[in-house]
């Protein structure tokens, strides 16, 4: 039988050897070419130099960055593109390639090779869950490596915080990790006093970027696990970064009224996620972002803005409100009570 001219396995190929372009990145990364070719390194024997590796290997990577689009080529030279510049040297204050570490490492990997196993049991099928390992190194390195990914959306959740800039306020960080959310409250609120609560070895580099941005002073640490740890109350603002999606939404109610019990009675709540339209296949970053939580927890999602919604007024929260935060692929919630 004759197939449609327009009919092609382009995308059936595409996505089938995706996995060779990350690892290409990744090794593009580890080896920091983009930074040695931003130096002046710009040829396949320069950058071999500058790299400690062959020629003939650097030769084969640059040629498939240009292939891919990360570079581009003239004769034997090699030159960034303007979002490489941006975003993969090293010495630009926009880097981001250490997120590669953490979304190409092993522990985040591995849930996609027996995805099938996932899919046949509705969760994750790796056994254990390093995600409520106290010792998991997994989320320092999330901590450490994400943070310039999240600077952006930091800054728009402090904007969305909405009070008086001189007004005192007492903020808290749920998941902090890296701590990016609360310290740009606090960079913009002078007056703001945050309090992140993540796992213990995780705090410690919140507290570092909490010095780095100049408001150690104004930050402190409740390390424990966010479902146990008493928080204490009369929060101003709770802010909640890409926590919900791990659980189910039972398990999310629990908590949220927890948060309804620490927030004072003006408070609010800014929940920052990444939220499919109902159809479940629009926007594609937060359609996509559901199935690595079916790799990854044993009952997380990626939840609409009515389910999130319904989880919120189920706590006790009567106010709530969706907030996209285009062009970026995460969604705020702000609830009141």
């Amino acid at each position: 039988m004759q197939q449609p001219a327009h009919v092609t396995p382009e995308l059936f190929w595409d996505t089938m050897i995706a996995f060779q372009r990350s690892a290409i990145l990744k090794t593009a990364v580890e080896l920091e070419i983009f930074t040695h070719i931003a130096k002046g390194q710009t040829t396949a024997g320069t950058i071999a130099e500058a790299a400690g590796a062959a020629e003939r290997g650097i030769r084969i990577i640059c040629d498939s960055l240009t292939v891919i689009g990360f570079l581009k080529k003239t004769g034997t030279e090699y030159s960034l593109t303007d979002s490489t510049a941006a975003f993969l040297d090293k010495s630009s204050p926009a880097y981001i390639g250490g997120a590669v570490e953490f979304i190409l490492s092993p522990q985040q990997k591995r849930g996609f090779e027996d995805l099938t196993g996932a899919v046949r049991r509705g969760g994750s099928a790796i056994s254990g869950d390093a995600s409520m390992d106290p010792e998991s190194e997994m989320w320092v390195t999330f901590a450490r490596a994400m943070m310039p990914l999240m600077f952006p959306t930091a800054q728009r959740v402090a904007e969305h915080v909405g009070f008086d800039a001189d007004r005192k306020l007492k903020v808290l960080d749920i998941a902090a990790g890296h701590g990016i959310y609360g310290i740009a409250v606090a960079q913009k609120y002078p007056n703001a006093v945050v309090y992140g609560t993540d796992w213990g070895n995780v705090l410690t580099v919140a507290e570092e970027n909490a010095n780095k941005f100049g408001v150690a002073d104004r930050y402190h640490t409740i390390p424990g696990n966010a479902f146990d740890t008493d928080f204490g109350g009369d929060y101003d603002v709770i802010l909640v970064p890409n926590f919900l999606h791990h659980f189910d939404p039972a398990d999310n109610e629990k908590f949220i009224r927890k948060l309804h019990a620490a927030l004072n009675d003006s408070g609010k709540v800014i929940t920052a996620e990444f939220v499919p339209n109902e159809d479940r296949v629009s926007p594609p970053p937060a359609a996509m972002f559901a199935v690595v939580m079916l790799a990854a927890t044993p009952a997380g999602d990626a939840y609409t803005y009515p389910e999130l919604k319904q989880m919120f007024e189920n706590a006790g929260f009567s106010k709530n409100e969706s907030v996209p935060l285009d062009p970026m692929p995460q969604h705020l919630v702000i609830s009141m009570k």
